[in-house]
């Protein structure tokens, strides 16, 4: 009959060790961070970047905003009121136009923001009490750039008419302010956001859909079996773009399909001309996501750039705050990123109505930041085939 096993032979657990074990993962987990660089830049880049961006660039009362003037009399009655209308630091005064095709054209187009028109025999017709009308309109698609230079007008106004018509403080406005916030005239945040997250949720899915494309094959094992065929690495990078363009495609017809059908919002443009242009979109975010998918040595390190991208193009293409509000150097930094040049297509063609012509710029910057990632992303693939 055997005896029951005994506990004297047990090896006693050391003084500290389950301290000591711990203390030897936290090591090792540090010794590992240190040797992966760029998620250890991570960290610290990410709550920089952050602090920088709503620090100086964020700014939800938007200042010197791009407004054109349709001067028809050239009157001190006239200048007297753009000089303060310009003084509020809301309006900034950047084109003077002669037709109201004109005028009409460069807010659609989204050049300026705001359009004062100031009829002839303007001032004549005060001095006489007439009640003639001054017309400001106004790009309504983001409504709170709109909403507080609009507020302002009639304190403004009625600050220079003191100076130019009444010795003291004019009792009452003699004549008529029109403001048309054209294009959302309910100035309804879906009509602003909507649009918005089409092209939100295509950089998000896209960028990470291709960043994982080429460091999937490396950790898979199935690069080595790759790189023996014979194929190109432009072949590559097409074959593995092409098939999420039209998972993108498809996105975009259910965002605004729902868009439309839950929340409204018009599609007064040619949905053919929003189509090519969303393609075009989608392409150039699978570029830049299957550059990052070239640079990086793993998984984690793409989706890191992934968010490192994606962070920037939230915070500064307009879609969260005004992009006129921002500094220059921050619309500058917006101007490189494809969501800020998409957001004014897509809003343009399904709020506005507008046509290619009128967004020529944007559609031309798209394609060039697409060539530029594609090329970057065959040559760093060259690399590895080297």
């Amino acid at each position: 009959m055997t005896s029951p096993p005994s506990h004297r032979n047990e090896i006693p657990e050391p003084r500290f060790g389950f301290w000591r074990r711990c203390y030897a993962m936290v090591a090792k987990e540090f010794i590992q961070l240190s040797r992966d660089r760029v998620s250890f830049a991570m960290i610290v880049i990410i709550p920089v970047m952050q602090l920088l961006l709503f620090g100086y660039a964020i700014n939800t009362t938007p200042r010197n905003l791009p407004t054109a003037v349709l001067l028809q009399e050239d009157s001190d009655l006239a200048r007297s009121i753009l000089k303060a209308l310009e003084n509020t630091s809301y309006f900034h005064f950047t084109r003077e136009v002669h037709d109201v095709t004109e005028f009409d054209n460069l807010l659609l187009s989204g050049k300026v923001l705001f359009g004062v028109e100031i009829p002839r025999g303007f001032e004549r017709a005060v001095r006489r009490g007439d009640y003639p009308a001054l017309l400001v309109a106004a790009d309504a698609t983001d409504p709170v750039a709109a909403g507080s230079a609009l507020s302002a007008l009639g304190v403004v106004v009625q600050t220079a008419l003191s100076h130019d018509l009444f010795a003291g403080d004019p009792p009452s406005l003699p004549f008529e302010i029109r403001a048309h916030a054209r294009y959302n005239p309910a100035a309804s945040s879906r009509l602003n956001i909507v649009p918005g997250l089409v092209g939100t949720i295509l950089t998000m899915t896209m960028l990470i859909f291709t960043a994982l494309s080429v460091t999937r094959e490396i950790e898979r094992g199935t690069m080595e079996s790759l790189l023996s065929m014979p194929i190109t690495p432009v072949e590559v990078m097409l074959g593995k773009i092409i098939p999420y363009v039209l998972v993108g495609f498809i996105q975009a017809i259910l965002i605004i399909g729902i868009g439309v059908l839950l929340f409204g919002v018009p599609v007064r443009g040619s949905l053919i001309l929003l189509a090519l242009l969303s393609t075009l979109f989608i392409t150039t975010n699978l570029s830049i996501g299957y550059t990052f998918s070239t640079i990086a040595q793993n998984q984690l390190q793409a989706m890191q750039m992934s968010i490192m991208f994606f962070l920037p193009s939230i915070l500064l293409s307009g879609f969260m705050f005004p992009f006129m509000g921002m500094p220059v150097w921050a619309q500058y930094i917006g101007e490189g990123l494809p969501l800020t040049h998409y957001l004014r297509i897509v809003r343009a063609i399904m709020l506005k109505g507008a046509e290619l012509p009128n967004l020529r710029y944007d559609a031309m910057a798209l394609l060039a930041l697409m060539l530029l990632a594609m090329t970057i992303a065959v040559l760093r693939f060259r690399r590895t085939l080297d």
